[in-house]
């Protein structure tokens, strides 16, 4: 019976995969990967030749029994594009399926977004929520922001470039003036980390829409600024 690996791969700048990492993806005969083509990449700059099988949003529930049948076999590693497997990532049906199964399930960590995010914000780190990415729809979106806006600890989500105007936006009508801070291409050659209000950053990225991966990390509702 084979061990299932969690893997966890880099957001952005490939020095930060760990040494654990690379042994699990070279001692490994198969590695289950969002995008094969992605993960190649990745494999090919640090000289591995691995047999990957496609594993993603679309295809996870097909692909369940098959690679459940090749883990009673060999062990597998997980691996997202980015970042921390099953995280916000295809893999969830397939951790919880392995674990249901009795299969031993391995974390391997290392770089996380929503991490390196919240200890770089310079707000509360103590409790956090995370959301994810958040929905699409307006009236789901508005109601999510609020109900995380009454919490006191700090909230933490993804968001994509197109959508960070409307996001802030709607920020602004229910957060009014609170603290927030925007992760811009982390590890990056253009990481950033914008500091302000909803409306402050509303602004900024009407005048300059921002590309990249972004993270946002907000206040609680009780936080202060130590200058306030």
């Amino acid at each position: 019976m084979g061990t299932l690996y969690l893997v966890a791969t880099p957001i952005g700048n490939l020095d930060d995969i760990t040494l654990r990492a690379l042994h699990i993806l070279e001692s490994v005969p198969l590695i289950a990967a969002e995008d094969t083509r992605h993960t190649m990449k990745l494999l090919t700059h640090f000289g591995l030749r691995k047999q990957l099988v496609s594993l993603h949003a679309k295809n996870e529930a097909r692909q369940l029994q098959s690679i459940l049948a090749r883990l009673e076999q060999h062990d597998i590693a997980l691996v997202s594009d980015a970042g921390t497997p099953a995280l916000s990532d295809p893999g969830v049906r397939l951790v919880s399926a392995a674990v249901a199964a009795g299969y031993l399930v391995v974390p391997i960590p290392g770089p996380s977004a929503v991490l390196a995010a919240l200890v770089s914000s310079g707000l509360p780190t103590n409790q956090f929520t995370f959301l994810g990415f958040l929905p699409r729809k307006r009236g789901e979106l508005e109601r999510l922001i609020r109900d995380a806006a009454a919490a006191k600890r700090s909230f933490v989500f993804f968001e994509s470039p197109h959508r960070i105007v409307k996001t802030l936006d709607i920020m602004a009508s229910a957060l009014g003036p609170r603290s927030l801070v925007v992760a811009r291409e982390i590890t990056k050659l253009h990481e950033e980390f914008l500091r302000g209000t909803p409306a402050t950053l509303l602004e900024h990225f009407a005048k300059s829409p921002p590309r990249g991966e972004l993270t946002v990390v907000v206040a609680g509702s009780d936080w202060k600024a130590p200058n306030e």
